[in-house]
């Protein structure tokens, strides 16, 4: 009997001991899916550098869990410095944000789907911040602002991504 609840004892030990918490769950074809990485993804790998943390890349509908996750992994390693990317996929458009080593924020965001996407990517205007739809963003409160160079954030008519309601 001794010999059982001290196998069982050790047994538990182990997969505790084991069991690290895993990044938010993705849709993103560069976080253990076989399709190769998008523009979006390959973007923002490109700014944060090929050590960053992947923090995740949400459906618009993920549940709270999943996003206070990204955003805490996000929040985390730009406070530590440490390179590090998430991006959100909601309907007609997917908005990402990336660090890199030296505390540089850099957002990506691209319109339509496919390959009549386009894709527009720039400086981040702002401190990072975790929006009101708990989405991670380097937007001002009410301000989604140009992306510089010509490139406007959002275009007239489509609705803010981060002020868009959360459905849980």
């Amino acid at each position: 009997m001794k010999n059982v609840l001290l196998l069982s004892l050790i047994a538990a030990c182990a997969l505790v001991a084991c069991n690290k918490p895993s990044p938010p769950s993705t849709s993103s074809p560069g976080a253990g899916s076989s399709k190769p990485p998008d523009a979006i993804q390959q973007k923002l790998q490109e700014y944060a550098g090929s050590s960053a943390t992947n923090c995740g890349r949400l459906e618009v509908h993920a549940n709270e869990t999943l996003s206070k996750a990204a955003g805490d992994c996000a929040m985390q390693a730009s406070q530590s410095k440490h390179a590090f990317y998430v991006a959100y996929d909601m309907p007609g458009m997917t908005v990402g944000v990336a660090g890199n080593a030296e505390g540089k924020l850099f957002t990506v965001q691209s319109q339509g789907e496919g390959p009549s996407s386009s894709v527009a990517s720039g400086e981040c205007p702002s401190q990072l911040r975790v929006a009101s739809s708990g989405r991670v963003t380097c937007y001002a409160p009410g301000d989604m602002g140009s992306m510089g160079a010509g490139h406007t954030a959002i275009p007239a008519g489509v609705p803010n991504p981060h002020a868009m309601p959360k459905k849980e």
